[in-house]
């Protein structure tokens, strides 16, 4: 078995990444693919927590762009990431991973309610945490939930699966073949090159707090694993050594 570069991870998953090739809803099939990796990820000894959208469901700023109060539309964007957590939840505990879904506004019947403390204990004991809900503030991204809590549960580095992407590029690949590949890049560069990779206030989070960033593609859900133990793919960003 391979030695795993990290102790515990942040898995930062789009909505997207759970619709597969239908682009909306949820698809049973690809959950259970992406929990595979995740189970395997366990079984390396290292702590899991998961971050996931809810763009396959609800977008807060395409309803707001159509005219709906923004932070009623990013209160059901959080709703949507709770209905994703849930069958991640559904699909690891079908292959006998604990897993606890904790989330930022209190739904008791669901899921336990965010605590930090709490949810370090779960991964103590080995279980997946799976955090929905973003922060359970409108304006903020599931980009910046990560950032966040990955800053509070002490994660080695966040693990941000992207579709049809296989790292940072200088300009969109998919509109312009000579698109250059960062192998590395600090979080500064980022933010004075503008670069599309996370917002602002997420990419400020992980550099004030050090955070590693790896950025890689999910389209071979096999790359949740080789992130996690450490291979050298897609983009890595900043982390310890960045000042």
């Amino acid at each position: 078995m391979e030695t795993a570069r990290y102790k515990r991870v942040v898995l930062k998953l789009s909505g997207e990444s759970l619709a597969g090739e239908q682009g909306f809803g949820i698809n049973p099939l690809v959950v259970e693919d992406i929990a595979v990796q995740i189970k395997k990820i366990r079984e390396h000894g290292i702590d899991v927590a998961i971050v996931v959208g809810g763009g396959n469901i609800w977008r807060g700023l395409s309803g707001s762009a159509k005219g709906m109060d923004r932070a009623q539309a990013d209160y059901m964007g959080m709703m949507a990431t709770v209905m994703n957590a849930l069958a991640l939840q559904d699909a690891l505990e079908k292959m006998d991973v604990d897993t606890r879904v904790q989330t930022a506004i209190e739904m008791r019947q669901v899921a336990e309610l965010y605590i930090r403390r709490k949810a370090i204990r779960h991964m103590e004991k080995g279980r997946v945490v799976i955090f929905g809900a973003g922060t359970g503030n409108p304006y903020f991204s599931t980009d910046t939930t990560a950032a966040l809590r990955a800053a509070e549960i002490e994660a080695d580095v966040i693990l941000m699966a992207k579709k049809g992407t296989d790292g940072i590029y200088d300009s969109d690949p998919n509109k312009n073949p000579g698109a250059k590949k960062f192998e590395t890049l600090k979080y500064i560069d980022i933010l004075n090159l503008g670069l599309q990779v996370m917002d602002s206030t997420a990419t400020s989070l992980c550099m004030d707090n050090k955070i590693q960033l790896v950025v890689f593609n999910i389209d071979d859900h096999a790359n949740i694993l080789r992130a996690a133990l450490g291979e050298n793919i897609g983009t890595t960003v900043g982390g310890r050594k960045e000042e």
